[in-house]
């Protein structure tokens, strides 16, 4: 795996000596890579990045992964990072080959999912003013990622991957973007020089911040703690900090697994598809210290009034706003750490944490599927069968992603994958693969809607040529469900996302994987054991109702 430590003494490749050791760029990229620890790249060649795959043949460090389309060689990196905290790798070529990624670019950067998209480019020494496959890259993503480059002849591609890297997966990760001319792939490698600095990154000193929070949390009632997505790199810490003030617990969507779903102190998820334990909990609170949360109108419904007698104490590796009581901008586990060394105790308010607790029993939805099977009872039913696996499980977007965060428990950090900011559809059988890929001893569950599932379905082939275990669920109800409900109570039952789904067994059939159809309450249980048991890709298709809402 590769660290700022590997990247900031990573060695430059010396300039060869003699036409005979001729090294092209498009080698010393590959041999940046390999010095990076990279060992999975997604991708799908063309003829701008040609020089590339050749190289790529010649070793044996890194794995090449064809998908069937370049969106979804991106979320198969954001699930790949998802899992092991690295940045994944995107290799695409010039043209569409790149315009296909932007959505996966642009899902990455709401999620903070550090990536590194090396993208083709036409040969840059052209003056004409029409050429083939020729899109203006740098221009396309300056509102989508981190950062981008575009090569020069006078660049050294190894400092400049270097620095990419470094880029992806610092402060506020997100996703990078190096456009590499086809000319400039293909040239000698000539060594510029050029100091990458190396980052003395003094600790910042917080113990102003954790004076005025332990006041904060002293005069508190009813305090609470917030977690975003960026704090699951600080789950060991959380936990500690936790046991340490006897705070009740929150999560945004993407902040599920970064403290655990069983413990007594957490309450579920906040917004718009939350628990009721959670939203009155955070109704009645008068301290929220929110923890990675970036405050997104799913969170706070649009609701002008959200929080507005509330105290909020922000811990974000950003500045997000000029109301907050205290705003702390930092790295999360650097903050906590030094708070967790403070010598301050806590006394816990029992009255608080006894109410909070009596809200847990309203916390889950009716779970009963009288005229048929409902979502609600099949992810229930999912969630109790596959506990022992403690699996990961990755969503796509809708009814199912929702429900799916309210009924599984996760204890553990990056168990749960899901598109968040963005909100994706198509994100979910890539990303299980990219899953998987990073970490082959988990159960990989693919929850899905038959609207996701049908955006990226054609990966179907990728899980086959690769033979990847992950176990798809549809949840297969007809039509598009979270739009179908919102249809249903604003805008009187007009409805426009009735789907005439074809038969996605034949469909797996065609692919020469394993599927099985469930209709009924009894073929459930049958079914997930033999997908669960299958050695092999699996899909679950389950007909549920059309018209159940969340």
């Amino acid at each position: 795996m590769y660290n700022n430590h590997t990247m900031t003494n990573l060695l430059s490749i010396n300039q060869p000596k003699t036409k005979s050791d001729y090294l092209s760029n498009a080698k010393v990229l590959v041999d940046t890579l390999v010095k990076l620890g990279v060992d999975s790249v997604f991708g799908y060649p063309g003829a701008s990045v040609l020089s590339i795959y050749n190289e790529l043949a010649k070793q044996n460090k890194i794995k090449h992964y064809l998908v069937r389309h370049e969106q979804a060689a991106v979320h198969a990196a954001e699930g790949y990072a998802a899992i092991n905290g690295a940045p994944g790798v995107v290799l695409v070529t010039s043209g569409p080959g790149f315009t296909n990624t932007i959505t996966g670019i642009a899902n990455a950067y709401s999620d903070s999912t550090p990536l590194v998209i090396l993208a083709g480019d036409v040969a840059g020494s052209s003056k004409h003013s029409k050429i083939f496959q020729k899109v203006d890259i740098i221009s396309m993503t300056k509102t989508c990622c981190k950062k981008n480059y575009l090569l020069k002849p006078n660049d050294n591609i190894a400092d400049i991957i270097t620095e990419a890297f470094r880029e992806a997966n610092s402060g506020n990760k997100g996703p990078v973007v190096v456009a590499l001319p086809r000319n400039f792939l293909e040239s000698e490698y000539i060594v510029h020089p050029k100091t990458i600095p190396h980052l003395h990154e003094t600790e910042k000193d917080f113990s102003n911040d954790i004076k005025k929070l332990t006041q904060l949390i002293r005069n508190a009632s009813k305090p609470l703690v917030l977690l975003g997505g960026g704090s699951i790199d600080a789950y060991y810490e959380i936990e500690k900090f936790i046991s340490k003030v006897q705070i009740p617990v929150v999560s945004t969507l993407k902040g599920i697994g970064a403290y655990p779903s069983e413990n007594n102190l957490y309450l579920g998820m906040i917004g718009l598809n939350g628990t009721y334990t959670a939203n009155d909990a955070l109704k009645q609170c008068d301290l929220l210290i929110s923890i990675g949360a970036s405050f997104s109108d799913r969170t706070t419904c649009k609701n002008n009034e959200f929080a507005e007698n509330i105290k909020i104490v922000n811990v974000n590796i950003k500045h997000i706003s000029e109301d907050f009581e205290l705003e702390i901008i930092g790295d999360a586990k650097d903050f906590l750490t030094q708070f967790l060394n403070s010598p301050d105790s806590f006394t816990p308010d029992w009255k608080w944490l006894i109410e909070t607790d009596a809200l847990k029993e309203d916390a889950l939805p009716d779970v009963c599927s009288p005229n048929g099977l409902h979502s609600s009872f099949v992810l229930k039913t999912l969630s109790d069968f596959t506990k022992y696996y403690e699996p990961v499980v990755v969503t796509d977007v809708g009814q199912h992603q929702m429900l799916t965060a309210q009924f599984f428990n996760f204890n553990k950090p990056r168990k749960f994958i899901t598109s968040g900011g963005l909100g994706t559809m198509g994100f979910g059988l890539p990303a299980a693969i990219g899953a998987y890929i990073a970490n082959s001893q988990s159960l990989v569950l693919n929850i899905t809607g038959d609207g996701s599932f049908q955006m990226n379905l054609q990966e179907l082939a990728t899980c086959r040529e690769h033979n990847i275990p992950i176990k798809i669920i549809i949840m297969n109800n007809s039509y598009l469900g979270m739009v179908r409900e919102l249809q249903e109570k604003i805008y009187n039952q007009r409805y426009q996302v009735e789907m005439i789904n074809p038969d996605f067994t034949k469909i797996a059939e065609a692919y020469d994987l394993f599927a099985i159809s469930v209709k009924t309450k009894e073929e459930l249980i049958p079914a997930l054991e033999k997908a669960i048991n299958h050695n092999g890709t699996a899909i679950v298709d389950i007909v549920i109702d059309s018209f159940e809402n969340i």
